[in-house]
């Protein structure tokens, strides 16, 4: 499949009326065709089906760069699979993508597909520890939606705990940052952690907590 054909594809799925709803609702100057995330999801569920892995890539790639919002998106969900073998190719392309972040929409279901890449192969969070450290907000914020996954384990193993572990460092060396899209996500971290692990999300807020947003403290605490 062509990028062309990709796009005609999605054109069809244009809801008139759409767009501008869309575009102001997710802050967007990029072009926004206006369609529904479940007509997405229909599409590139059908792609992905009927594509190889390396298409798929492919596709992907040439998709992200029209900077269309949809486009994006389905860029995205393209990989969003647990399993894609051999995953090189799209856990780099996912990569490639983190200084293009912008927007919560676009970079949240990039960081869903780079997800399923990072518990496929748990290495790869040595390579995420990086982001932390980055000048772009939006790549400091990844490193914590995309090592979800670690904060929502009933039954983490040793390796996985040594994992949660790290991340809640990164979390607690965010906590002074007065970004509110940093903020939200730390919130996020420990809110989703305290419905599996509530003794430690407790503990990170005894330690953090005060030194919180009171709107993200609030927001972590939500389920203890």
């Amino acid at each position: 499949m062509t990028r062309d054909e990709a796009l005609e594809a999605l054109k069809a799925l244009v809801e008139p009326g759409r767009a501008e709803q869309m575009a102001a609702y997710h802050k967007q100057t990029r072009p926004v065709l206006g369609i529904p995330n479940p007509a997405l999801n229909d599409l590139t569920k059908d792609w992905r089906r009927g594509l190889s892995v390396d298409e798929r890539v492919n596709l992907a790639s040439e998709l992200w760069k029209t900077d269309i919002f949809e486009a994006r998106i389905a860029a995205a969900k393209l990989l969003t699979q647990a399993r894609i073998r051999p995953d090189d190719a799209a856990w780099a392309l996912i990569r490639s993508w983190l200084p293009d972040f912008d927007s919560w929409a676009i970079a949240d279901h990039a960081c869903m597909a780079g997800q399923k890449r990072l518990v496929a192969d748990p290495t790869r969070i040595a390579e995420v520890e990086g982001w932390t450290t980055s000048d772009h907000m939006w790549t400091r914020r990844a490193a914590l939606v995309i090592t979800l996954p670690w904060a929502k384990q009933n039954h983490p193993k040793p390796q996985d705990i040594e994992i949660r572990t790290k991340i809640l460092e990164w979390a607690a060396g965010y906590v002074t940052d007065p970004d509110w899209f940093i903020q939200k996500v730390v919130a996020w971290w420990v809110r989703d952690l305290s419905k599996h692990d509530p003794d430690r999300a407790r503990a990170f807020l005894a330690e953090h907590g005060d030194g919180m947003k009171p709107f993200a403290r609030k927001e972590a605490g939500k389920y203890l």
